[in-house]
């Protein structure tokens, strides 16, 4: 224990608070973009609804001769 130089510790250190790092900025992006998909999901069922709505109108309309 005594044998190993300080410095790896620190260094030891410095890759573990590295991957918790990555590992939290992963979870926080996959958040992000879910919310973002979502939202975008939404606004695609929103246009399929007003087009569908906007078909439905037109084929109940009489057309006149």
């Amino acid at each position: 224990m005594l044998s190993v130089p300080w410095f790896v510790y620190v260094a030891l250190f410095g890759v573990l608070f590295s991957a918790y790092m990555v590992i939290r900025t992963t979870k926080e992006e996959k958040k992000i973009e879910d919310s973002y998909i979502e939202q975008e999901g939404n606004v695609y069922i929103e246009r399929m609804n007003s087009e569908r709505e906007k078909r439905s109108k037109h084929v109940n309309k009489p057309e006149a001769m």
